[in-house]
């Protein structure tokens, strides 16, 4: 799984023009980046009447809208359930994942803060920094807003850079946590089969998808 980070404030804090900044600052450092939205419950994502709507209210368990421009993933997800469907949908083809809004999860969180926007947030889970317009008296660790480097040298230090080789395993759909044990088995295997295949080069990363039939 990539690193995540999540970037939280009130509203009209900043929180968009961050996440833009820190995008492009580390997208020239070379990451992979992939973000996410937090989108209101009455929101919707595809029109009523449109074609993938009514692919999905016939009873599809996921639409795609493709052009030349992009793609669009529709699945229909519960609040419980809906960022771990995003981050299986995004795989492990990124480096780090920012996340815009969602806090209330257990994601580590970077709060965006302005003074015209009101007082922090209170009682925020995992709260490892502190993006302010103003100095604040916390013992959160805090950057200026204006200080997207700084931002974006903690987040690599501290996120990207510290998660070493990543393995991730679902079963059943649902993530499975591995200690250090299994998941060096489980990644020497692998990397054993994929190296004894001919004309593979280096490997750096490997997809494998198994569907037991009944």
């Amino acid at each position: 799984m990539p690193a995540i980070v999540s970037i939280v404030g009130n509203s009209n804090s900043g929180k968009t023009t961050l996440i833009e900044k820190l995008v492009r600052e580390l997208k020239s450092r070379q990451y992979r980046i992939a973000t996410v939205k937090h989108t209101p419950q009455e929101a919707t994502l595809d029109a009523p009447g449109k074609d993938s709507w009514r692919h999905l209210q016939a009873g599809s368990d996921a639409t795609a809208v493709g052009s030349q421009d992009g793609i669009m993933l529709v699945k229909p997800a519960t609040s419980a359930t809906i960022l771990d469907e995003i981050f299986q949908m995004f795989g492990e083809d990124y480096d780090i994942i920012l996340v815009e809004g969602f806090k209330q999860s257990d994601l580590p969180k970077i709060e965006v803060h302005r003074r015209e926007t009101g007082p922090l947030i209170k009682d925020l889970k995992n709260l490892v920094a502190i993006a302010a317009s103003e100095p604040l008296e916390t013992g959160t660790r805090q950057f200026s807003l204006d200080d997207v480097r700084g931002i974006a040298d903690f987040i690599e230090e501290d996120f990207i850079k510290s998660r070493g080789d990543s393995l991730s395993l679902y079963v059943n759909g649902e993530p499975v946590s591995l200690s250090v044990f299994p998941k060096d088995i489980i990644s020497n295997i692998l990397l054993g089969m994929a190296n004894s295949l001919k004309g593979v080069g280096k490997v750096s990363s490997i997809k494998a998808f198994l569907k037991k039939n009944e």
